[in-house]
């Protein structure tokens, strides 16, 4: 049984930083495709960044160069470093992983989400 458990989340200014993380347990980083994904009130859920089993690492245009994900292997976590975070980042932020999916697609194509079979919670986030 898969299960992801999100924290870190927050309320920040504008231009501040938030680190998330995800304990995952039953799903290893080293062979599922994680990832983050977002979800603003009233708005469809969008992936903002992904991290294949070998480390590679794609990401949402909107936070390329603010955001960075990052996984720990050995200790079966996933991280998201935000900096610079704009008023435009608030929402709940939700950790993902799959086994069957593109990785590389999870921020770039809109509503990948369906093709995820694992979240967790979500914890939210919040920039003002």
């Amino acid at each position: 049984q898969v299960q992801l458990v999100e924290s870190g989340g927050g309320s920040v200014q504008a231009g501040g930083s938030l680190r998330l993380s995800c304990a995952a347990s039953g799903a290893s980083s080293s062979t599922y495709c994680m990832g983050w994904f977002r979800q603003a009130p009233g708005m469809e859920r969008e992936g903002v960044a992904g991290i294949d089993s070998g480390g590679s690492t794609t990401y949402a245009d909107s936070v390329k160069g603010r955001f960075t994900i990052s996984k720990d292997t050995a200790k079966n976590t996933l991280n998201l470093q935000m900096n610079n975070l704009e008023p435009e980042d608030t929402g709940m932020y939700y950790c993902a992983a799959d086994r069957a999916v593109t990785c590389r697609e999870v921020p770039l194509r809109p509503a990948y989400y369906r093709y995820i079979n694992y979240w967790g919670q979500g914890t939210q986030v919040t920039v003002s």
